[in-house]
């Protein structure tokens, strides 16, 4: 059972326990579903990744390349996830204030993002880029 603590008005915060597997798979795809409805960067992401896929279908690409490709926008999902998770806590905690340490927190949040993104370019432009030349010439 998840640690409880006074807030400030004295009332005590409910535990944030899931009851059974179910819940738990809610949960997490609340907070895919949120995180899509709310976040400009990560719609980006995911459009981007939905091209890539589209993009390793119409070019018939190997399934060790297309795991690749998988694995690269899983990592950038992934850490975006993570970055808005890191973004609304900080938000929560300082509020209006902005303090050295917590822009320092979502500065290397916004980083783990940045270079999960600069791996996946990295990957669709070593499997792509000589098939779309082959396409060209």
């Amino acid at each position: 059972m998840w640690f409880t603590e006074r807030d400030s008005l004295g009332g005590w915060f409910k535990p944030m326990s899931n009851q059974n597997l179910q819940d738990s798979f809610k949960c997490a795809f609340s907070g895919v579903v949120e995180t899509l409805k709310s976040e400009r960067n990560f719609k980006i992401h995911v459009i981007a990744s939905i091209g890539a896929m589209g993009l390793g279908i119409i070019l018939r690409i190997s399934v060790i390349e297309f795991v690749l490709v998988m694995i690269a926008i899983t990592m950038v999902l992934a850490t975006e996830i993570l970055n808005t998770a890191i973004e609304i806590v900080v938000d929560l905690y300082t509020g209006e204030r902005v303090h050295p340490l917590a822009k320092a927190a979502k500065d290397a949040a916004a980083g783990a993002v940045l270079i999960t993104t600069v791996n996946a370019v990295g990957v669709g432009v070593a499997i792509f880029s000589t098939r779309l030349i082959g396409l060209i010439m």
